[in-house]
């Protein structure tokens, strides 16, 4: 994933595959942490956000989300 400019720290790599680019080498990261690093950067508190639905509240991170430090500037 490629991010720039918002409060991304600009010239940064996070994260690492193997030789053939399949598995992580280095600082796993899922679609839940990018999603709270994009909500972070929105000025959106991450874990207090919620939607109804079917009757019940979710999250958009669901119950995991983190922060990406490295890549806030």
């Amino acid at each position: 994933m490629w991010l720039a400019g918002g409060g991304i720290k600009p010239r940064i790599t996070v994260g690492e595959t193997d030789e053939l680019g399949h598995n992580v080498a280095e600082d796993a990261a899922d679609v839940h942490d990018l999603h709270a690093t994009i909500l972070q950067l929105m000025g959106l508190e991450h874990t207090e956000l919620t939607y109804g639905f079917q009757g019940r509240d979710f999250r958009p991170t669901d119950v995991s989300g983190n922060v990406a430090k490295k890549l806030v500037a």
